[in-house]
């Protein structure tokens, strides 16, 4: 006798929550630590959301790292939402941790996306937080060996990358070395893409100068290595998602590894973000596969990319609405220093899907 859809969805559904898939990011819930946590005594570390023994036990031997940590998980959030906030899924699910729907609890390309994000912020925000002092545990990074170019010289205090990597891969990657945490698919493709998100970061790493010299001559330059913005590595990995690879768990040689589906015949590539089950279109609302939908977001109707009214609103049409902008207008610059504006009131047309 067939079962009935409903049921093979529900099952589909729970078999999916106990497979644990996503372990690994559920520290983000760290995002919502109340300021009032003062993470100053071990046995806050049992206080905090979404963390597994192994990560308690991390927090407990380097409970000055985990404001950063918090710090990192929340930059996380803000960063993921900024990168596809013009796309039909918004990683609005992100902010559920540590209780995912099903587009970042199964092996979804959205997934393997909020890995990689989460892998390069807690790195960054490690290497940054060394840099400004605020771990007793670190300090600037290493002075590079090649020169920095004629009339640069390396100064200042550059980001420490090497300590970031470290200690963010120990915490971030800790839930994906605990045994009974979901199949080995599914910890392959954690663990991989948690790496392209550190690769990510190290690509980041980048000269940056400061002028010296008489009124602003410039004759030297002091320079450091910096890593860019996390924003900017959010946006580097969002088009690595646009061209992630579908992959399949198979024997090669002795043992099993992830080859990409429909091109079995090579290796995945370290750069490139994978995933083992395609996602919804995320058109209509369905939490079952993790789809809020599209139904009252903003589209652009000018707009010829994923932002537009065609695609956001998966071609059911859309409702045009009026809004009144304030904003700073006639704008004047007294000598000597200061800047007056008036407050000008606009009206805008904005259109929001069917």
């Amino acid at each position: 006798m067939r079962a009935r859809p409903q049921l093979c969805e529900a099952l589909l559904f729970a078999l999916a929550l106990q497979t644990g898939v996503c372990y690994g990011i559920k520290w983000l819930a760290l995002s919502k630590t109340p300021a009032a946590l003062a993470l100053n005594q071990t046995q806050h570390c049992k206080q905090l959301e979404g963390l597994v023994s192994a990560q308690v036990q991390l927090c407990r031997s380097n409970l000055e790292l985990m404001r950063t940590v918090v710090h990192a998980a929340r930059e996380a959030t803000k960063a993921c939402r900024r990168a596809f906030s013009d796309m039909r899924w918004n990683c609005s699910s992100i902010e559920l941790a540590p209780n995912y729907l099903l587009d970042l609890e199964r092996g979804t390309r959205e997934s393997a996306f909020v890995y990689a994000l989460s892998a390069a912020a807690i790195s960054h925000a490690i290497a940054r937080a060394c840099t400004t002092g605020d771990l007793p545990g670190c300090s600037c990074g290493p002075v590079p060996g090649e020169p920095p170019g004629p009339g640069n010289r390396w100064g200042g205090c550059a980001d420490n990358l090497s300590y970031g990597l470290l200690m963010g891969a120990k915490f971030s990657d800790a839930p994906m070395k605990v045994k009974k945490t979901g199949s080995q698919a599914n910890k392959l493709m954690r663990l991989h893409n948690s790496e392209v998100g550190r690769q990510a970061l190290r690509a980041s790493l980048e000269m940056k100068c400061k002028c010296h010299g008489v009124s602003g001559s410039c004759s030297i330059r002091t320079c450091w290595k910096g890593l860019q913005e996390l924003r900017d590595v959010a946006a580097d990995l969002k088009t690595r998602y646009l061209s992630a690879t579908k992959v399949v768990h198979r024997p090669m040689g002795t043992r099993k590894h992830l080859v990409p589906k429909d091109l079995d015949i090579r290796p995945v590539k370290d750069s490139e973000l994978v995933y083992l089950q395609s996602s919804p279109d995320f058109c209509m609302k369905n939490e079952k596969v993790g789809s809020h939908g599209t139904q009252d977001r903003q589209c652009n109707k000018t707009s010829h990319g994923s932002d537009s009214c065609d695609l956001m609103c998966c071609g059911r049409g859309y409702n045009p609405y009026t809004d009144r902008v304030v904003e700073r207008c006639h704008c004047k610059y007294h000598w000597c220093c200061y800047v007056t504006c008036r407050r000008c009131e606009r009206t805008v047309e904005r259109y929001v899907c069917k």
